[in-house]
């Protein structure tokens, strides 16, 4: 599976961008997130979703601000990113994996197809 991200930008605060990550193979049976690193941070996880099923799971930080949805006819999957934060700033990535288990679904080890990074700036 090859993932790709695009959709980032240089925004002000309290406005929106929606990220999408196109793959190119079937995610049947993955679980696709996003995650984000910020310079000198580690990198988080922000948003997942199992392909199977649609159940999603957020950081508590954005949940309420940010929606992850998938168009399966596009295989694809995005993130909407509302209310958009100085803190939100980072490079965001999708992964993919078919590994994961509930548990686990914030590890960044847990996952082993990355996209490329898509940056988002938000500024005050």
């Amino acid at each position: 599976v090859q993932l790709q991200a695009s959709g980032g930008g240089l925004v002000q605060a309290g406005d929106s961008l929606r990220l999408s990550c196109a793959a190119s193979g079937t995610l049947r049976n993955y679980v696709v997130s996003w995650f984000r690193q910020a310079p000198g941070k580690e990198r988080e996880f922000v948003a997942g979703m199992r392909w199977n099923g649609g159940i999603t799971y957020y950081k508590d930080s954005v949940r309420g601000r940010f929606a992850i949805s998938r168009d399966i006819a596009k295989n694809t999957i995005s993130l909407q990113m509302d209310s958009l934060q100085p803190d939100d700033t980072a490079a965001y990535y999708c992964a993919a994996s078919s590994r994961v288990i509930t548990s686990t679904i914030r590890t960044p080890s847990s996952y082993y197809y990355w996209g490329q990074g898509t940056q988002v700036t938000v500024s005050s």
